[in-house]
Order: structure tokens, then C-alpha cells, then sequence
């Protein structure tokens, strides 16, 4: 890498943390980001890199952003009470300048103030980085509506006053479910870039994040089962994160990963936070997702997958959350059961309209379609998959399928 490359990889790995901080202290999630870019340009503009990068963005970006409060003078109250900022080089020879604060603009995030649609995205977008677009096919809806739902839960939580606080531990069961909610969904973004696409953009390994947040979580509320069950479903997922690219880059299946290839202490700590959480006896839908995925992680033991246990686990996930997501991938288990026909079955049965945006619908259309015999239905599924723009480990697979197909 050049200088100067290597100067924009640090500003886009302290992203997350700075724009944290300044929120934090700034107490606005809109001025936190422009301050940070705009200290992003002025460092970018500097002769020489700063010495620490996190640090230099910070104190540039929290100097701005007072000077910009200060002058508005219906702002000046909150601009005193924030208080001066420290002197530059006194900042910089702190050994930790930049106060970790995202699991508190997490709790912030998930507010029951904000309506239930806004909290994940709003999460994701402040606090992973994700790009509007990445968070909008998390939810299969368009990039407009995604920005629109991110700007009102911005303006939300300005107007209505939400304090800038870790609430009190009490008040954490009430944010839980949104906050666990907001690190499922960027964990599935992280884990569908098998090929490391988004975490490079972001210049950050955001299953690394989402795995450290969710740990975090799990530890700071170890009686709560949920919060023990994602836990375990990352470390599960994670485990195999060795194992999901082949020498030319394209998505291994997980029925066809090399077991060798996964991490075994991950899976053993997984399987740690899963007794501890049946121990609670209070089973939830992370728990049960973490369950269908230790069924996987046997068959580094058992030598196969016991697939009439994933459906009754699926069919248990099916009733506690509802979805057509959750009922596409019972599908595929009845597939594995019953066959091919009885997949393609249950997936004739979800609403199609729904599901247009998702890519994983229509590849699984076109496995059991294949599996069935029917190849040309299958090329066209997999033909509107391939235009939904998989990113490259994925689309690769698929186009290695497709070819099969012809």
C-alpha cells in the first residue's frame, strides 16, 4: 500500500469508534458523522500522518463540531456545558485517548422510543457503518426507504431528547431483544460476505466486531439466555469462517466444508454458553438458532448432519418467530427429510412478492429445482439470484451452478 492508502485503511478502522465517542459527547448522531468526515478529509490533507490516527480524528473532529455549535447561538448553553477540549498534544500521549463507547450508543440505538422497524437499522448504520445499501437488503426494502427510516430515527432521537447514557441496568431487559436484534442482523451481513467485500469497504473485520459486542453483551447480563445464545450462535457461525472460501475465492457450502478447516475452540465456547443458558431454562429464538447450528458444527463429529433435528428445531424457531426467512430455511430442511418436491413445496406456500429482493430465496428455488429435475425453472431462478448482485464469493458459486445448468 501507498502512504496515503494506508492513511485512509486507519481513518476507516477508527470509524466505529470515534464516530461513538463523538456522539457520545456531542449528543447527536448527525453531527457526530459530519464531524468525523470532515476531520477524515483534513487528515487525509495532512503533509504527514498523525501519530495516532484515532486520536488526531477525534480531537480535530470534537473541535469542529463545537466550533460549529458554539456559533449557533440557540446551541451556545449546550456547547458550554460539553466544556473545552483539551489541548492537542495532551490528548495525543494518552495511552487510550477515545473512550470505547458503542455499547452504549448500542442501548442508545434501541431506545423504546424509537419505533421497533428503526432501532436495528439505525444500530447499524452509526455504529457497524454499514452502507445504506448493505442495511437495506438486510431487510429487503429499497435504498430510499432504508435512507428515509434512518434520517427519521436520527431526527427521533434529537427531537425527543433521548439521553446519551447507558441506561441503568434495569432498563436493559426493555432494549435487549432490539440490541441483540441490531447484532444478528449485522452478523448475517458480515457472514454473507464470505469474501470479505463489506469489511474491507469498511476497512474493519465486522464479524470480528459483532462477535466482540455480542461477547460483551453475554458477559455483561449472563442471565439473560438470549443474550448467551447469540453469543453462541456468532462463535458457531465464526468457527468456520476458515472454511468458506475455496483457492479460487468461490462460497463453499457448509455441507461441503472441510471440517479441519474449523475453529474448535470457538465451537467449544459456544457449546459452554449454551449449557449455561439451558440451565436458565428460559429457551428463546437465539438459542434455538445457536442449537440448529451446533447440529452442523456434529458433523465434525458424527460424520453427517441430523437433519430431522434441524426441522424440528426449525419448526420450533418457525413458531417462536414467525417469518419467511425462518420458513425458507425449514424448507430446505424438509428437502433434506423428504426431498426435493416437499421443499419446493413449502416454498410454493411463502408470499412470493415478499421475497423478490431475496437472493437466498431464489437460490434455494433453484437447488430443489435442480434436485428435482428441473433444470431449466432452476437456470432462471438462479438467473434472477445472480441479478440481485451477490457479492463475489457467492456469485462465483452460483455462476459455477449456472453453467452446470446450461
Amino acid at each position: 500500500m501507498t502512504l496515503q492508502a494506508d492513511l485512509a485503511h486507519a481513518i476507516m478502522a477508527a470509524r466505529p469508534r470515534v464516530v461513538a465517542a463523538l456522539a457520545a459527547q456531542l449528543r447527536d448522531l448527525d453531527a457526530a458523522e459530519e464531524a468525523f468526515a470532515n476531520a477524515a478529509a483534513s487528515c487525509l490533507a495532512l503533509a504527514e500522518p498523525p501519530r495516532d490516527v484515532a486520536a488526531w480524528l477525534f480531537v480535530a473532529a470534537k473541535r469542529r463540531a463545537l466550533d460549529a455549535i458554539r456559533k449557533a447561538r440557540s446551541e451556545a448553553r449546550t456547547a458550554d456545558a460539553l466544556g473545552e477540549v483539551s489541548d492537542m498534544a495532551d490528548i495525543l500521549e494518552l495511552p487510550e485517548p477515545i473512550p470505547d463507547e458503542r455499547l452504549r450508543l448500542l442501548f442508545i440505538c434501541c431506545h423504546p422510543a424509537l419505533g421497533p422497524e428503526v432501532r436495528a437499522p439505525l444500530a447499524l448504520k452509526v455504529i457497524c457503518g454499514l452502507p445504506t445499501p448493505a442495511i437495506a437488503r438486510l431487510f429487503v426494502v429499497s435504498e430510499q426507504a432504508m435512507f428515509q427510516r434512518i434520517t427519521r430515527a436520527k431526527a427521533k432521537v434529537r427531537e425527543a431528547g433521548i439521553a446519551f447514557e447507558l441506561p441503568p441496568r434495569k432498563a436493559w431487559p426493555e432494549r435487549l431483544g432490539a440490541v441483540l436484534l441490531a447484532l444478528e442482523l449485522a452478523f448475517t451481513a458480515a457472514y454473507a460476505d464470505a469474501g470479505g467485500e463489506l469489511s474491507a469497504a469498511l476497512e474493519e473485520d465486522l464479524g470480528a466486531e459483532v462477535e466482540r459486542l455480542a461477547l460483551l453483551v453475554a458477559e455483561l447480563l449472563p442471565q439473560e439466555p438470549e443474550a448467551l445464545g447469540l453469543a453462541a450462535l456468532v462463535l458457531l457461525a465464526r468457527s468456520r469462517a476458515g472454511a468458506r472460501l475455496d483457492g479460487e475465492g468461490a462460497m463453499v457450502p457448509l455441507s461441503q466444508q472441510d471440517v479441519a478447516l474449523w475453529d474448535y475452540p470457538r465451537i467449544a465456547a459456544a457449546r459452554g454458553l449454551m449449557d449455561r443458558a439451558a440451565r436458565l431454562a428460559r429457551s428463546g429464538p437465539y438459542q434455538v438458532m445457536a442449537a440448529i447450528q451446533l447440529t452442523h458444527a456434529r458433523r465434525a463429529f458424527d460424520g453427517a448432519v441430523d437433519w430431522g433435528a434441524v426441522l424440528r428445531f426449525y419448526d420450533v424457531l418457525l413458531a417462536l418467530r414467525p417469518s419467511p426467512m425462518v420458513a425458507l430455511s425449514r424448507a430446505l430442511a424438509l428437502a433434506q427429510v423428504e426431498g426435493a418436491e416437499a421443499g419446493l413445496a413449502a416454498l410454493e406456500a411463502l408470499p412470493a412478492e415478499r421475497l423478490a429482493l431475496a437472493r437466498p430465496y431464489h437460490v434455494a428455488r433453484a437447488d430443489l429445482l435442480a434436485r428435482a429435475g428441473r433444470m431449466d425453472e432452476a437456470a432462471a431462478a438462479l438467473d434472477t439470484a445472480l441479478a440481485l448482485a451477490p457479492p463475489k464469493a457467492e456469485r462465483l458459486l452460483l455462476e459455477r451452478r449456472r453453467a452446470v445448468l446450461t
